[in-house]
């Protein structure tokens, strides 16, 4: 014992270095490769989306996700992760100065509160900000200039979503203290993401020839693939977000995340078949990810059992719901309102009913004896998210559309958007068949214009 100092402050002094967190190799190394698969989630979705739209806008498809990969990565160093998970400041936002470009972090310092390093929660929740914008992309499909793309990416991150990040799941944040239940992002990623669509469809209108031309997918081969990587990626999504493995917390959002998907899948093949008659991969790809985003906010506080009726219920008012745009009038190309929207506001309201107080926390639902106070706080945090996106996100949408435009040219959107902004096309064909005879020209756009008017792409 060194001289000088009391008996009972060593005796105190060991108890609390024995209560405090220490770093944990295990959980350090899963919340890694929880990383790694969320950061696999914007490929997928990339494929997911890029299957879905015709052949001629396959690559801008592909490029408004991988896009988001460089810019919010960038952001999220400078400044981002202090916005969303510094000290907070009124309950709205936050900042911290040694999160600034992460240069005052120690490589051992640990998040408050858990066992891994702050680097490791950092790049964990970058990957969720990195695919939130990404999932925008699909309700503007086959309209939108890139660039314009780009800088609206740039603004919506900074002005809406590190916001909304801090709200939910900043220490402070006003819907953190509300107590609000999102395990991980039925609001801040798929409410947020699926409002935020709405917002900028309204400003900058429908595509040319839509309810009259058919618009299918060119790949369901690659939008099964991509639904199969989300849904795969959706496990590091889901249970990394408890950021360790302590308790079984996130065991339990494991496999309650499967079960919730397995039953949005079936639930929406069976409203398609008895609605349509067929039983469709895309309807299957499509219940897959409505189960997918209404079991994250609410797996880690339901049971199994709950989860099937979450993912079930998501299932087919999903399903119902993508049909509304043709009957409102909104063009939503590729249905992230109907999926992401109204999955992460079925997903953060059954928080309310299906809450078991036994799981993440105490707070239990209505059919679990808690009355209605956990729906109440759900609500709040469901349509404050949404207003905000959706009227911000317009409002972006509007003054980049005055000053540089957003969408392209109508030619350019009928001959192919992938040829005028990038360049290039998904598919060459020019080799078919191998003899001269079978070669064929790629078409000039008046040509293609003209064709796209008789033949889908």
């Amino acid at each position: 014992m060194p001289p000088g100092i009391p008996t009972d402050a060593v005796t105190s002094g060991l108890t609390l270095a024995a209560e405090a967190p220490t770093l944990s190799a295990a959980n350090t190394g899963f919340m890694l490769i929880c990383s790694a698969l969320v950061m696999l989630m914007t490929p997928g979705l990339a494929f997911f989306y890029g299957g879905m739209v015709r052949v001629k806008s396959t690559l801008n498809m592909l490029m408004m996700s991988f896009i988001s990969l460089g810019i919010v990565t960038i952001l999220w160093v400078l400044f981002g992760f202090s916005l969303a998970f510094g000290d907070d400041i009124g309950s709205v936002i936050g900042w911290s100065s040694d999160f600034v470009g992460l240069s005052g972090i120690g490589i051992t310092e640990l998040w408050d509160g858990y066992t891994i390093p702050v680097y490791v929660f950092a790049v964990f929740q970058l990957m969720f900000a990195v695919l939130t914008p990404a999932l925008i992309s699909g309700a503007l499909a086959d309209r939108v200039k890139f660039t314009a793309w780009a800088l609206f990416i740039t603004l919506w991150v900074v002005v809406v979503y590190f916001p909304v990040a801090h709200w939910v799941w900043g220490a402070g944040g006003w819907l953190f203290e509300l107590g609000v239940i999102d395990f991980a992002g039925g609001t801040a990623v798929h409410i947020n993401a699926g409002a935020a669509a709405l917002g900028v469809i309204l400003v900058i209108g429908k595509r040319v020839g839509f309810k009259k031309d058919p618009m299918r997918p060119h790949s369901l081969p690659l939008v099964m693939l991509g639904a199969g990587l989300l849904w795969f990626g959706w496990f590091g999504f889901n249970a990394g977000s408890w950021l360790g493995n302590d308790d079984g917390v996130g065991a339990v959002m494991f496999v309650n995340t499967q079960v919730a998907t397995a039953a949005a899948m079936l639930a929406w093949l069976a409203y398609e078949k008895i609605r349509h008659g067929a039983f469709t991969t895309l309807g299957a790809a499509s219940g897959a990810v409505a189960g997918l985003v209404a079991i994250t906010p609410s797996g880690g506080s339901s049971s199994p059992l709950g989860a099937i009726a979450i993912g079930a219920i998501a299932g087919v008012v999903c399903a119902m719901a993508v049909g509304l745009k043709f009957k409102l009038g909104y063009d939503d190309s590729l249905d992230v309102i109907g999926v992401h929207l109204v999955g992460g506001v079925i997903g953060s309201l059954l928080v309310g009913f299906f809450a078991t107080g036994g799981v993440q926390s105490e707070a239990k639902g209505l059919f679990y004896g808690g009355g209605f106070e956990q729906l109440g706080k759900q609500a709040i945090g469901v349509f404050s998210v949404l207003l905000y996106s959706l009227l911000v996100s317009a409002l972006l949408a509007f003054v980049i559309d005055k000053v540089m435009g957003m969408r392209v040219e109508e030619d350019v959107e009928v001959s192919g958007i992938d040829q005028t902004e990038h360049a290039e096309t998904a598919y060459d064909f020019t080799g078919a068949g191998g003899g001269a005879a079978a070669r064929t020209q790629v078409p000039a756009p008046a040509a293609t214009a003209a064709a796209s008017k008789k033949v889908d792409a």
